[in-house]
């Protein structure tokens, strides 16, 4: 993986020609991101019903755990394999801090300065000091790490509602309003800006490879009544919890929670 940094060609008239075939890309990034913002005000006008595709959302997350089986889950059992723990942990962090960079941006957005600086403070440090992020230095300079931010919950804070719950192919469980964020989120990311195409493939393979090795027994967590439906709540109440910065009461499995188990 690349270090964060972007690297800037000098300006000058050898370079118009680039600058004007990036206008387009630009351009078409830019009305996208305003198109996906009118989509999720959208899910604002969606019935109360928060999951009118069930059948659909079914068939998904049915393909989903197959595709699971057979092919993510070996292969972040094969990573864990060869990779050494101190260095799996290593470009855990590494990924996470590239996400303090979006995550700022949001608390920004949402009015949360402190929390904002707290993001920055925790990428310049591990940046430099953590060796691109592989340690967390940070923490120990007490700029501990929260959870992060997307421009799902900073949509919610500005009162976007979360529309009908979504199963999305290789992605997972969403909703109308945090799945086209999805794309918003992405931008923030370094590694998507990389020019070389198979180096940015190559990182985003790494990171989500990095995250399901991180969650490799994860699916041994479901029940076996019933696990789309128990994987739909926990993942809305959890959506609940973060928008509001854990400032509710997590009442998950206060209403019929133990059928599951049954």
């Amino acid at each position: 993986m690349l270090s964060p940094v972007a690297f800037i060609a000098p300006k000058g008239p050898s370079n118009r020609a680039e600058n004007s075939s990036n206008f387009a890309p630009n351009l078409v990034r830019a009305l996208s991101a305003a198109f996906l913002i009118v989509f999720s005000v959208f899910a604002s006008a969606q019935p109360d019903d928060v999951d009118p595709l069930e059948g659909i959302n079914r068939d998904i997350y049915a393909f989903n755990t197959v595709a699971d089986k057979y092919v993510v889950k070996p292969i972040a059992q094969a990573y864990r394999w060869v990779l050494p723990d101190v260095a799996e942990r290593g470009v855990g962090r590494f990924f996470d801090n590239l996400e303090e960079i979006g995550s700022a941006i949001n608390n920004l957005a949402q009015g949360k300065v402190s929390a904002a600086a707290n993001n920055s403070g925790r990428f310049l440090v591990n940046s430099t000091l953590g060796i691109v992020g592989f340690m967390d230095v940070a923490d120990g300079m007490g700029l501990e790490k929260e959870d992060f931010e997307d421009f799902g919950q900073t949509l919610a804070v500005w009162g976007v509602d979360s529309g009908p719950y979504l199963m999305l192919p290789f992605i997972g469980p969403t909703t109308l309003r945090d799945g086209p964020a999805l794309f918003v989120d992405g931008q923030t990311l370094p590694q998507t800006h990389l020019e070389d195409i198979g180096a940015r493939n190559a990182a985003r393979t790494l990171d989500i490879v990095s995250i399901r090795a991180k969650y490799i027994d994860a699916d041994e967590a479901l029940p076996e009544k019933d696990p789309y439906s128990f994987v739909r709540d926990a993942y809305l109440q959890r959506r609940e919890y973060l928008i509001l910065d854990g400032e509710i009461v997590d009442d998950f499995g206060s209403d019929g929670f133990d059928d599951f188990l049954d």
